[in-house]
Formats: structure tokens, C-alpha cells, sequence
């Protein structure tokens, strides 16, 4: 089996390989103020998680301070100049242009400056003064360079229309007519109000999102992943086309504590890549097939990616009860992009992995076993009843503890804890037990750290290197999340939510009754059919737009903008979220602007476009899963009306549809399917989508042939000669 890369190994492919990590070189003294500041960062959540947030503008306001005054520090204002390192100089102090110095210090007192006047907000919403304005100005334009250095051009274009079209709304034609509105009105209500850049979404990355990236990096260095990439590889590698199974489930279990879908493809991906290209994979499947499977990070309890922390806030729901809405779609993710894997290896007669090849369950166990109890004592705190921050603080502390103190030690230790903590669910409420419980874990690491000096202070320094990297993980996603704000901003200003949302609702409605006039036969209500067609809009926006918008930003402007049209027919909030969340994931592997498939086209030497449209055609394999739980809503578990039996009938027959789906993409299913039947059993799949007992057995009746005739090719395939 191939040797897994270091830490650092990982370290450096990501930042050659993710957008959002790569930072421009410095000299040694301006990386040393960029780390500490990062470092900063990371602490200054850390203890915020653990002892108490504070003001929820002044904590919104620190985070955003500290975000775009690095972004001006760290992110080149060109591409091409962000790997040279300069000399410092009078107009470059610090081998830093003057103007970014200037842009950062304008960018983080202009974020200080609206919880500095917060006593005074009631008199100033409305009726902005002069440095108001100055001050909104100031922050809205830097934040969009910001986010264009950070995460490309395609959100900040997004924003910048927005705002021109709450000015000029007078201009717009028909249902888009508005009054318009003044530019100082419009700082009004982005800057001053909570609608805008300091609203929900900026509030969710410093409140959740920071302390959950955190945790992944901490996690992943004292080496969960690895202990899960030996499972993965001892449980699939042997099946057919073994590394691109051990990548699915490699994926999946990385998925569990990482919601970066480049993270996940360059941590997995170092492993199965080379394996793959080994047993015959062609290069861009083998990255396509890695790209893939790591987007599905992002919807994996029960460490899940910005948009799942979101919803808890939209919907105003426990961070638990999207935890566990989320198992099954997070199943099917995976499951489709196996079927399509398992098949293209039959089709390719690609072989396992030997013996020799695969490590032993038990030696992986055996080495790695401590490094799940942090993991364990997040999951525990989470349900039982506590704030996520508090289940993610305690989890970075168990990372701390296992990385520093001695290890099985530390790790029995963290569990104890775990266990005492869990038991009466209030214990951490009480005055001083979550200080002395703290302080407690600190003089076992301070122990582990002083009884083996040199080795305890690399551990130090990993720890410290983690942190650092968890802030850089987490500034480009802040400043997405800002900019966002005035996407949510501008349609609460000028209600074009309701107007879209009422465009969508009627076209789907003409749709649906021309299709029911032509084919009155289908098995469709006027209903179940204008909510189709409603679906497949929203699905086909969120698909094109996440062609260049990341897939936070993604969830957060079709749940702004969609999330109505599928509420006026009816369609529960929960489930609404999350089809467009489960299609948003699709972004990461949508060209032209597919991080994670361009990730894994650069570590495998392929083509990053044919990646790209090769990691997009897996990932449709699972396209359909989102339709069936918006009409089955049992399959989230904790929709409203759950029933057993409509769970088992809705996954069943996602299971089929999957599979028929799947193998209609890949020209297989027992045996090679000729165009006709690949036609045909695609069109099979689709009826299942209701699950109900009368379209379930009407794609049965449409796949019966194309099984009928698979079943007798495999006999006489296998019959002796």
C-alpha cells in the first residue's frame, strides 16, 4: 500500500492546489506578524468557544476585522505576483505593497467601527452620518477586493449587481420595477442593520463554522485521518477496482471531521490517486473519482460545511437535528458515486487490491485507536444538549490533549471526561466547572509536553502550526460570508426574493399543465407536477451558479431567493434547505470553477477541464436523491409527519434510482448495456423520484427489459465454454 504523505507534505499540496491557500510569499519578519495574527485569530475563537461569546456585533465585528486585514496582508492584488518575495522597501514595508497596509487598516477599523458605535445604533439606523457612510463605503468596497483576491471574481460580480439594482431599480423592466434607492440608504441598511454584511451568515462562519475547521485541522493532525484512511483501505480495497472504492470510503470517513472539499481531496487523494493510476485508472477518472467523493464532506455529520451551520440559524433549529437529517442524503451521496464507480470497474475489468496490498483492520486499530476520542467527546457534548461552539471547544481540547499529553493516557483521559460530562447534561453549566475541567486538560498536556522535552516541543509546534492553518482555512470563507451579506441584504431591501420565487412558481405551473395535456397518463397530480418542475429549476440555477460562486455562497443565495418558491407550494422549510444545499454541493465539481476537481486533476497530471466534467458526470449519478426526499420528506428523519415505512419505501427506491441512474451513465449494470437500454433505464429511474408503490412499480415495468436481458447476457457470460 502507498505510503501515506507527512503533515507537511499535505500542508504544502494544499496551498499549491486550493485558491483560498495561497497566500503570497514574505519575508521572514511579515510571515512571522501574519502567523501570530493568524494565530490571534484562531485563539481568540477558541477561548470565545469555551468561556463565552461575546456581543453579537462586537464578536461579528472582530472576526470580520481580523479576516479582510489579512486577506490585504496575505492575498496578492495579481495572481502572478503572489509567489515572488520581495524586498522591503519604502513603498513595500515588509515586502508588502504600502497600499494593502493602508487597505488593512482601513478594513479592520471600518469592521471596529459599528460595535464601537453600538449603544448609539437605534439613533443612526435610518439616519446615517457623514462617517457612517464613509465608514459603510469603506467597508463594503474593500470587502469585495477582498473576497475577488480570496475566492475569484464570480461572488463579487454577483454583489456588485445586486447593489446596482437596489439603485437603479427604476430602470428595471415589469415585475423587477423598484423605486430604487440612494447609495447612502443602501449603506443604511448593508452596513448599519443586521440584514446586511454583520448579519446571519457573517455571525454563523465566527460563531460555528471557524470552530468546526478548527477542529477538522487539529483532528487530522494527530492522525484521525489516517486512522481512517486504514479503514477505508482495509474494509474496500480488496473489491473490485479497490483504491477508487478506498477513496469513496476514505472520503466519507474524512468527510466526518473535515467540510473542505479540498482538504478532503488532497488528504485522501495522496493515497488512492497513485494507487489508482497504478491499477489502470485512467488519470483524470482516478482525480475525478477523488473530487467527487471528497465534495460529499461538506454534507457528512457530523462535521459538515459552512451551509449546515447556516441552516441552524435560518431555520432556527439544534445543530443535532441537522446532524441527523443529514445521515441518509449523506449516504446517498456516496452511494451514487460508488455505483458509478463499481460499475466503470466491471465495464474495465479493473481488479482489487491483493493481501499483500492492504493493511490488517486490527494493526490499524491498534496504532490509531486514541485519536478518535476527540471526535467522540464532540459527537457526546452535541447531543446532549449543548451549544455547538461548547461541543467543538471540547473537542479542540481533547486534540490538544491526545496530540501533547501521553497518548493512550490522554486518550482514556479525554474519554472520561467525555463520558462525565455527558452524563448530567448540565454539569458544564455550572459555575467554574468548564474553567476547572479546562485547566485540568492544560496541566496534563503542560505534564506530556514537560516529561519529554524534545519531543513535546515539536508537538507544541504542530499545535500552534494547526491553529494557524485552521484561520487560514477560515478567512476566505469570512469574507465570502460578508459579501453574501449584500446579496441578503439587497433582496430584504427590494422583496426580488418573492419576485423571483413567484417567476419560478408560474413557469413551473404553465409547464406542468402542458405536459399534463399532452401525457395525461403520467402518473402526476397538477401539484406533484408543478412542484417538479419548480425542483428541476432550482436545481439547474444552483448548478449554473455554483459554474463560479463557492458552495456557502451558493446555499445562501438560492435559499434567499428559492427557498419561497418551494415554500408557497408547500414544501417544509427543512426539506427546502436541503435540496438546495445537496444540489449547492455540486459547485466544487461544476466548471469552470471546480477547486476540488482541478485539486485532484493537478496531484493525478490530467487534464483539470476534463476532471471537471468527468467528477460533474459522477456526482449526477446521486442528482435525484434531493427530488425524493422533497417527496418523501420521512428520508431527513426529522422532516415533520416522519413514518417508518415511508422511510424504508423512500430510501429503497432511491437506492433503485440511484442504481438505474448510475448504470445508465456508465454503460453498465451486469453486463454492458447497449444506447437503447442505457435510454431506457434512465428513463426508469426517473418515475421513482415519488416513491410512491404506483411509480416505484412503473419504473420497475420501464427497467424490465434492459434487466431482463442483463440477467440473461451475465449468465452466458459466466456459463462454461
Amino acid at each position: 500500500m502507498t505510503t501515506q504523505p507527512s503533515v507537511a507534505e499535505l500542508a504544502k499540496l494544499e496551498e499549491e492546489l486550493d485558491p483560498e491557500m495561497q497566500f503570497r510569499k514574505v519575508p521572514h519578519d511579515t510571515a512571522l506578524l501574519v502567523g501570530g495574527l493568524l494565530l490571534a485569530l484562531s485563539a481568540f475563537h477558541y477561548y470565545t468557544a469555551g468561556f463565552g461569546l461575546l456581543r453579537e456585533t462586537t464578536h461579528r465585528g472582530i472576526h470580520l476585522a481580523f479576516v479582510l486585514g489579512l486577506i490585504f496582508l496575505v492575498f496578492s492584488g495579481r495572481k502572478s505576483d503572489a509567489g515572488t518575495v520581495h524586498a522591503s522597501t519604502v513603498l513595500r514595508p515588509g515586502g508588502v505593497p504600502l497600499y494593502d497596509w493602508i487597505f488593512a487598516a482601513a478594513a479592520a477599523v471600518s469592521s471596529l467601527y459599528v460595535p464601537y458605535i453600538f449603544e448609539d445604533m437605534v439613533f443612526r439606523v435610518g439616519n446615517p452620518s457623514t462617517l457612517d457612510v464613509i465608514m459603510g463605503s469603506t467597508t463594503i468596497i474593500l470587502m469585495i477586493e477582498a473576497t475577488r483576491r480570496a475566492i475569484g471574481w464570480g461572488l463579487p460580480l454577483i454583489a456588485l449587481f445586486a447593489m446596482f439594482y437596489a439603485m437603479f431599480g427604476n430602470w428595471f423592466p415589469g415585475i423587477f420595477l423598484h423605486p430604487g434607492s440612494t447609495w447612502s440608504n443602501l449603506v443604511n441598511h448593508l452596513y448599519l442593520t443586521s440584514q446586511g454584511v454583520y448579519g446571519v451568515a457573517l455571525g454563523v462562519v465566527a460563531t460555528y463554522v471557524f470552530h468546526f475547521v478548527l477542529f477538522g485541522v487539529l483532528a487530522t493532525r494527530v492522525g484521525l485521518g489516517r486512522l481512517f484512511l486504514g479503514v477505508a483501505a482495509a474494509v474496500a480495497g480488496r473489491f473490485a477496482g479497490g483504491p477508487a472504492k478506498i477513496s469513496i470510503f476514505g472520503s466519507a470517513l474524512f468527510g466526518m471531521i473535515s467540510g473542505s472539499s479540498v482538504a478532503n481531496t488532497v488528504t485522501v487523494g495522496s493515497l488512492t490517486i497513485p494507487m489508482m493510476i497504478r491499477l489502470g485508472y485512467q488519470r483524470h477518472f482516478a482525480a475525478a473519482v477523488e473530487s467527487t467523493a471528497a465534495t460529499g464532506g461538506q454534507i457528512t455529520p457530523p462535521i459538515m460545511g459552512a451551509a449546515a451551520f447556516l441552516m441552524v440559524e435560518f431555520l432556527n433549529l439544534p445543530y443535532a437535528t441537522i446532524v441527523v437529517a443529514a445521515i441518509i442524503p449523506a449516504f446517498m451521496h456516496f452511494f451514487g458515486v460508488l455505483m458509478q464507480v463499481h460499475f466503470e470497474a466491471k465495464r474495465s475489468g479493473m481488479r482489487g487490491l491483493t493481501d499483500a496490498e492492504i493493511p490488517k483492520l486490527s494493526e490499524v486499530f491498534a496504532r490509531d485507536w486514541p485519536t478518535i476520542a476527540p471526535l467522540f467527546v464532540l459527537i457526546l457534548i452535541l447531543f446532549t444538549g449543548y451549544t455547538p461552539y461548547l461541543a467543538a471547544f471540547w473537542g479542540i481540547t481533547g486534540c490538544m490533549l491526545v496530540g501533547l499529553a501521553h497518548y493512550r493516557a490522554a486518550s482514556a483521559l479525554v474519554l472520561a471526561v467525555a463520558l462525565g460530562i455527558a452524563a448530567p447534561t448540565e454539569i458544564l453549566r455550572m459555575p467554574g466547572v468548564n474553567l476547572a475541567l479546562t485547566l485540568a486538560a492544560f496541566a496534563a498536556m503542560a505534564h506530556g509536553v514537560l516529561s519529554r522535552w524534545e519531543e513535546g516541543r515539536k508537538r507544541v509546534q504542530e499545535m500552534v502550526d494547526a491553529f494557524i492553518l485552521g484561520a487560514k482555512y477560515a478567512i476566505g470563507v469570512g469574507a465570502a460570508a460578508a459579501t453574501v451579506g449584500i446579496i441578503v441584504g439587497v433582496v430584504t431591501l427590494t422583496g426580488v426574493g418573492f419576485k423571483i420565487s413567484w417567476i419560478v412558481t408560474s413557469l413551473a405551473d404553465q409547464w406542468a399543465n402542458g405536459v399534463l395535456a399532452i401525457a395525461p397518463f403520467l402518473p402526476f397530480e397538477i401539484k406533484s407536477a408543478t412542484l417538479f418542475f419548480t425542483l428541476l429549476l432550482t436545481g439547474i440555477v444552483c448548478i449554473l451558479l455554483g459554474c463560479g460562486v463557492p458552495t456557502t455562497a451558493n446555499y445562501i443565495i438560492m435559499v434567499t431567493v428559492a427557498a419561497p418558491a418551494l415554500g408557497m407550494l408547500g414544501v417544509d422549510p427543512l426539506v427546502a434547505h436541503f435540496f438546495v444545499f445537496y444540489y449547492g454541493v455540486l459547485a466544487d465539481v461544476t466548471p469552470p470553477v471546480a477547486i476540488a476537481a482541478y485539486a485532484g486533476a493537478s496531484m493525478a497530471g490530467a487534464d483539470p477541464f476534463r476532471t471537471g466534467n468527468t467528477a460533474f458526470r459522477l456526482a449526477l449519478g446521486k442528482v435525484l436523491v434531493p427530488f425524493v426526499f422533497v417527496f418523501s420528506p420521512s428520508m431527513l428523519i426529522m422532516a415533520p409527519g416522519f413514518t417508518w415505512t415511508e422511510l424504508v419505501g423512500s430510501t429503497a427506491a432511491c437506492i433503485a434510482s440511484i442504481t438505474f441512474l448510475s448504470a445508465a451513465f456508465a454503460g453498465w449494470l451486469l453486463a454492458p448495456l447497449a444506447m437503447w437500454e442505457r435510454w431506457l433505464i434512465a428513463l426508469a429511474a426517473l418515475p421513482m423520484i415519488l416513491a410512491t408503490p404506483v411509480s416505484v412499480a412503473a419504473g420497475l415495468v420501464i427497467a424490465a427489459p434492459v434487466l431482463l436481458r442483463q440477467v440473461l447476457a451475465r449468465r452466458a457470460a459466466v456459463a462454461p465454454a
